[in-house]
């Protein structure tokens, strides 16, 4: 089992930036990636940006160039910089742990709220 917290959503001027944190505990060896996806209101969850223990990362075609996933091992943290904010960005944000436990599962967060105002 892997615990996920989220930490680091608020409101934030359209231009401003955040930060988004994700703290892992629990069996987090056996977590193959990580990643963050989003989910506004009335609309599907969606993939935002995700990095694997290797350090490859994928992003969504919406937040290339604007916001950058990372992680620090020594932590068990990923993080989301989330720059140059649009308000078409304003959603809930939930933290996404992905491995084999020893079965392919999924964890996620309960998430951290981002509004962006014009």
């Amino acid at each position: 089992q892997v615990q996920l917290v989220e930490s680091g959503g608020g409101l934030v001027q359209a231009g401003g930036s955040l930060r988004l944190s994700c703290a892992a505990s629990g069996s987090i060896f056996s977590i193959n990636a990580m990643g963050w996806y989003r989910q506004a209101p009335g609309k599907q969850r969606e993939l935002v940006a995700t990095i694997t223990s290797t350090g490859s990362t994928n992003y969504a075609d919406s937040v290339k160039g604007r916001f950058t996933i990372s992680r620090d091992n020594a932590k068990n943290t990923v993080y989301l910089q989330m720059n140059n904010l649009k308000p078409e960005d304003t959603a809930d944000y939930y933290c996404n742990a992905h491995g084999w436990f020893p079965t392919p599962m999924d964890f996620w967060g309960k998430g951290t709220l981002v509004t962006v105002s014009s």
